[in-house]
């Protein structure tokens, strides 16, 4: 192991993750200033066509060792006290970024009353979000990958608090252009909070638990959206013949939520630091020694995009959240439709979906960290959140509000469940590709969707029954289970961790001692 001296007594250091076992010298180690033949390094020239032979059996781990020591890489994993603090400072204010999101479509019909206006304009109040997402995702995820995860936290957690406080000013009926404007300051504030989880578990938490810790992320945002279902039809009672009480009570939500936002942004400003001491993992090891000069933003969103899987991926993952979107932002109409004056128990609904798929999201993150069977569980869920959604297609008019509780609880339980697979799917079929960006692309990817399925479905609910926007839906997660199947599975990121190596180096600069970080690790099985 290669140490500081100076490190042994740090605060944060709370011991080792892992470590490899010592390895054995190599044959013909390399010297650190040695210029490598065609891109590959001394002693691994390409064969058949520029594949370096595998390892066999129990000489991989040993091997991938010498070779990172001959490059002179730290090889030293510990995990950080401060990382639980990251994760729950994160959580929080991507929860209140959700429950920004939801509180006017839960309460369609009171803030189409209160600002005079028709329901479509409503539902634009969450569209907005969609809407900023697709054409920033791009500077999001550089300023990310360039500029850093304190940076992008701050930014995310600021602009939440600037669009809470802006609401605040909305507080009359004629104001319906300025709380638009706000919403789309939070809609923005989105942009630098969606693709963070993927990146937070990477560089802060080991490999037995960064599947867990991605889960942990997702669902502060889904709690966010849970509590934004409860909590505004308590605080805000459909009063229509009192719009001046009406104003009161929107207010002690808008006000409320600007106090907690602005209180996570000075959080976020003392707790995040941009990565811990020591990597957590070798795959976070690996990675850190990539010289920045060595890094394209450009050449990285082109290899995704060349990577079939990932495009796979990329569509499978929009149709399933951009459903849910679809489906939460018109849950109080479709809700309303069949049990009119139901507001509070639609809202309840809301919030039985997403506990439900919170409770979805921690089993599937801890099963995942067990089993690493990424595919099949993200094939498994995809199946069952379909089945789920045609159980609460045909059980919604019954008239038994007790069934659409079950029903809901269930579809919520596997499409909500759903949200990190992706993301941690994404993120092991890609590496070293930077986590910002795929999880960036996925989440654009579910914006487009869900701007289109809110917009169809809204109208084929509108001039329909919700039924028919539900069918659509179920027609659209089909096709997502045709491609979800179509993934072929690679775990790069498992294998680097777990010591499976076939070497496949990316064409960089071979000139610095530590182009061996730039390994391209593939399962050599």
């Amino acid at each position: 192991m290669v140490e500081d001296g100076g490190g042994g007594g740090e605060e944060e250091a709370e011991g080792e993750s892992g470590e490899m076992p010592p390895p054995r010298p190599p044959a013909a180690a390399a010297p650190p200033g040695q210029r490598c033949n065609n891109g590959f390094l001394p002693g691994k020239e390409a064969e058949d066509g520029g594949r370096a032979a595998p390892a066999v059996g129990g000489e991989r781990s040993a091997e991938a060792e010498a070779m990172l020591a001959a490059g002179g890489v730290r090889l030293e994993t510990r995990l950080s006290r401060r990382r639980l603090a990251v994760l729950a400072v994160f959580s929080c204010y991507s929860l209140v970024n959700a429950f920004q999101w939801i509180q006017y479509s839960i309460l369609s019909n009171v803030f189409a009353d209160f600002y005079r206006v028709t329901y479509t304009y409503i539902d634009w109040l969450s569209m907005v979000y969609m809407v900023a997402y697709v054409p920033l995702i791009l500077p999001a995820t550089w300023l990310l990958d360039t500029r850093g995860l304190r940076l992008t936290a701050l930014l995310g957690a600021g602009l939440n608090g600037l669009g809470a406080w802006l609401k605040c000013t909305s507080l009359a009926p004629d104001r319906y252009p300025l709380t638009l404007a706000a919403q789309a300051v939070c809609a923005v504030a989105q942009v630098f909070i969606l693709g963070l989880p993927s990146r937070i578990a990477s560089v802060w938490f080991g490999p037995t638990e960064v599947s867990t810790a991605c889960a942990v992320a997702v669902l502060g945002n889904q709690l966010g959206t849970a509590i934004g279902f409860l909590l505004p039809p308590v605080l805000v009672p459909n009063t229509p013949d009192d719009i001046d009480l009406m104003a009161h009570n929107i207010s002690i939500m808008f006000y409320g939520t600007a106090i907690v936002s602005t209180l996570l942004f000075f959080l976020t400003g003392v707790v995040f630091e941009e990565k811990p001491k020591y990597p957590p993992s070798h795959s976070q090891a690996i990675l850190q020694t990539m010289p920045p000069e060595d890094y394209s933003y450009k050449q990285s969103i082109i290899n995704l995009f060349k990577n079939i899987p990932f495009v796979l991926l990329l569509i499978s993952y929009g149709i399933m959240t951009g459903a849910f979107y679809s489906v939460s932002t018109l849950l109080n109409q479709m809700i309303v439709t069949h049990y009119e004056g139901e507001e509070v128990n639609a809202g309840r609904i809301g919030l039985t979906l997403v506990v439900a798929g919170m409770v979805g999201s921690i089993i599937c993150g801890l099963w995942l960290d067990y089993t690493k069977t990424y595919k099949q569980t993200t094939l498994i869920v995809y199946i069952l959140s379909f089945i789920g959604l045609l159980v609460f297609t045909f059980t919604l008019d019954l008239g038994y509000l007790i069934v659409v509780f079950v029903t809901g609880g269930v579809l919520g339980f596997f499409m909500t469940g759903y949200l990190p697979l992706g993301f941690e799917f994404a993120v092991e079929i890609t590496y070293p590709e930077p986590e910002g960006t795929s999880s960036g692309l996925l989440n654009a990817s579910a914006q487009i969707f869900g701007i289109v399925f809110t917009l169809v479905q809204g109208k084929l609910t509108t001039d329909y029954s919700p039924r028919a926007g539900n069918l659509f839906l179920c027609a659209w997660i089909f096709v997502g289970i045709i491609l979800t199947a179509l993934i072929k599975s690679d775990l790069r990121r498992h294998n680097v961790n777990s010591g499976i190596m076939n070497l496949d180096v990316k064409a960089v600069s071979c000139d610095s001692a530590t182009m061996v970080a730039l390994l391209y690790l593939n399962a050599s099985l």
